[in-house]
């Protein structure tokens, strides 16, 4: 008779510190594997506390919390199949990123991740001890060797596994969006069935948790390499997977294999699913932002209105003298597309207010940035009111380009709680928004077709602070600034290297000076979600007071 093995895969979304919400969702995903018949119903790495901890899994009560919760999963789920999820585990004195197998009602293995991740978002090696690398579980007969996320991307501990006699490898992950970052695990992961000559199946969560995005897309990978099934990307799904054993060994069955979009759908879904899940957790439902008539606030506004719908979407124009016609009458039709509220506040008066209440004080000195910096606050002060009197949330609306040189208004269009864009480079706004306009998916709750009005992506930047401002009188133009800010930020590059991609050295180091000095705004500014590897927060910590500059 053929032998063969059933793994139900929990590709879940857990809310980090929500310990019995993530023990519900658990034994929801074990009771689905039961009546499925399966023999072991998996769930991602850290599931129990969410991912990413941060310094939370260090306070005692938080872990001794956790590993209470774990211990009560595996009472509740005693009768049925087992169930690995992940979790912190204290051992000794050491604390542990650990992989619990839970069967009869007790924890019947524990495995402790090796390989600790130190780099961008992560921070394992001042959180957990790192832990030996121990054989395979055996459940049903099948021996199963769990290398955890980090564990896997490294030779040693899936060739150590096999050595003792592992059958395939279940790979748990808390694995964040970046772009291209599928691509890397399944290279990874396809090196290590190659190595090994096991099946592997890569299994990752999906949700938003502060600036991370997680995308599922789990995978299975037979001998070879070859693709055995892949789950829907970011969607919460449990999948039933048949494993066979045949002469030469286990093999996955094929299954369902979901095509991946376009890098461009990607990000769009990643700064939906961010703000969605940001709004969910920290237990807002709606929000509000200033609608200027300008591209980066409309295309924050269409990512407000897929992720809460158009009815939780307050826009607000603040005119001052300086607001053109265009974009009033942008920022309504903007509005109107996207079927949210609009709201109208001058700022006229109380501009005049507080430059008036400051004029014994500024008596003899021209006027200068403070005064178009005094209506930027203004909006700041006034959205922040609505903010606390509507209870919807703030979202800022700053692009990577501005947020990377500091051409935003601490205290003024910098407050807020959330920023959709701050990981989008300008050029890359210009063609999210056509992008949006050309598609429409399900998961959208905003309504198709052209919800930005090409007007609005043709006119150029513009902060309308003084008469006839234009980005470019203070700026390079965003296509070069972008390309710098590429070089100095993304490619941890030089000054030298601007050059020799062409661009004027004095430009370069201006760019880079601005880089450097608006470090203290960017220290104070609101999270976003993460769609490189060099976001501005976990992946690029710099020192507010820095006084050193490139001299190449």
């Amino acid at each position: 008779m053929t032998e063969r093995f059933r793994i139900s895969l929990g590709q879940m979304n857990p809310t980090v510190g929500d310990l019995a919400g993530n023990a519900a969702r658990a034994r929801d995903a074990w009771a689905r594997g039961r009546d499925a018949g399966a023999d072991l119903v998996a769930l991602p790495e850290m599931f129990i506390t969410g991912y990413n901890t941060q310094d939370l899994v260090l306070k005692p009560a938080f872990h001794v919390a956790a590993m209470d919760t774990l211990r009560q999963l595996a009472a509740d789920c005693a009768d049925g199949p087992a169930l690995a999820v992940g979790g912190p585990w204290v051992e000794g004195v050491s604390l542990y990123n650990a992989y619990l197998v839970m069967r009869g009602g007790q924890i019947d293995a524990r495995i402790f991740k090796h390989h600790l991740p130190n780099e961008t978002v992560f921070d394992e090696q001042r959180l957990f001890a790192s832990g030996r690398v121990a054989g395979p579980y055996a459940i049903g007969g099948l021996r199963i060797g769990s290398p955890i996320c980090e564990d896997a991307w490294f030779q040693d501990v899936a060739e150590t596994l096999a050595e003792t006699g592992a059958e395939f490898l279940l790979v748990p992950n808390g694995s964040p969006y970046y772009r291209g970052k599928h691509e890397t695990r399944l290279n990874h992961m396809v090196g290590r069935v190659v190595e090994t000559g096991l099946p592997l199946i890569y299994l990752n969560m999906v949700g938003g948790q502060d600036d991370q995005v997680f995308d599922g897309a789990s995978f299975g990978l037979n001998r070879g390499g070859e693709l055995a099934f892949q789950m829907p990307q970011f969607d919460a799904a449990i999948a039933h997977v048949d494993l066979e054993r045949g002469s030469d060994g286990w093999r996955i069955l094929p299954g369902a294999v979901h095509a991946h979009a376009s890098e461009w759908e990607q990000d769009y879904r990643v700064m939906v699913t961010g703000l969605r899940d940001y709004m969910a957790k920290s237990g807002f439902e709606r929000v509000l932002l200033g609608l200027s008539g300008g591209i980066d606030s409309a295309l924050v506004a269409a990512i407000a209105v897929d992720a809460l719908g158009g009815e939780n979407v307050r826009c607000v124009m603040l005119p001052s003298e300086y607001t053109s016609a265009e974009s009033l009458a942008d920022a309504r039709a903007v509005a109107k597309a996207l079927g949210c509220r609009h709201d109208l506040v001058p700022i006229g008066a109380a501009r005049a207010a507080v430059t008036q209440t400051l004029a014994p004080l500024f008596k003899g000195r021209a006027a200068d940035l403070t005064e178009e910096n005094i209506q930027s606050r203004l909006r700041g002060l006034l959205l922040m009111a609505m903010s606390n009197k509507f209870g919807e949330m703030l979202l800022t609306t700053g692009n990577k380009s501005e947020v990377a040189v500091g051409y935003a208004t601490i205290y003024g269009d910098m407050a807020g709680g959330y920023n959709p864009i701050k990981d989008l480079y300008k050029t890359r706004v210009f063609e999210t928004c056509r992008w949006r306009n050309a598609h429409h998916r399900a998961w959208m709750m905003g309504p198709a077709g052209e919800v930005i009005p090409p007007r609005v992506i043709a006119r150029p930047p513009s902060a309308e602070l003084r008469a006839d401002q234009k980005d470019s009188d203070s700026l390079p133009d965003y296509p070069d600034l972008d390309a710098m800010l590429n070089i100095l930020i993304d490619r941890d590059g030089s000054i030298a290297d601007c050059v020799a991609a062409g661009f004027d050295r004095e430009t370069a180091r201006r760019v880079e000076h601005l880089i450097y000095a608006s470090e203290y705004k960017r220290f104070q500014s609101a999270p976003g979600p993460r769609l490189t590897m060099r976001s501005f927060w976990l992946d690029r910590r710099y020192p507010v007071v820095n006084r050193w500059r490139d001299p190449s």
